[in-house]
């Protein structure tokens, strides 16, 4: 997908202040959300995640995951929006929340294990 560059900025800006991981640094002990659109969520996500779109993650994270000092790794497509999800989460006061670099893109080629409808 090609981005507008007003939003690949403010995702570059984000990812300053964010942790991002591989799939392969994920390990356990974490609580994985998927920010995706719904009709992403509902086409196949990571199994065992969390859904708590984008739009709403600000909203109903507290209620979700009370706990500021959990370990939440959030994913998206393909790594941007998770990003711009775990800043404002960050701001929030959540201090243990990493961005999954390259989505679930990179969840897929890693072989991880999915789940549909």
């Amino acid at each position: 997908m090609k981005h507008s560059p007003g939003f690949l900025a403010i995702v570059e800006d984000a990812k300053t202040r964010v942790r991002e991981i591989t799939v392969g640094e994920l390990g356990e002990g974490h609580v994985l959300v998927d920010v995706r659109e719904d009709n992403e969520w509902t086409n196949g996500r990571a199994t065992g995640a969390m859904h708590l779109g984008k739009g709403i993650i600000e909203r109903d994270i507290e209620t979700a995951i009370p706990d500021h000092d959990t370990r939440i790794v959030l994913y998206c497509g393909g790594g941007y929006r998770s990003a711009l999800a775990a800043d404002a989460l960050q701001k929030m006061g959540y201090t243990n929340v990493l961005s999954l670099a390259g989505g679930w893109r990179a969840w897929n080629e890693a072989g991880m294990p999915v789940e549909n409808g």
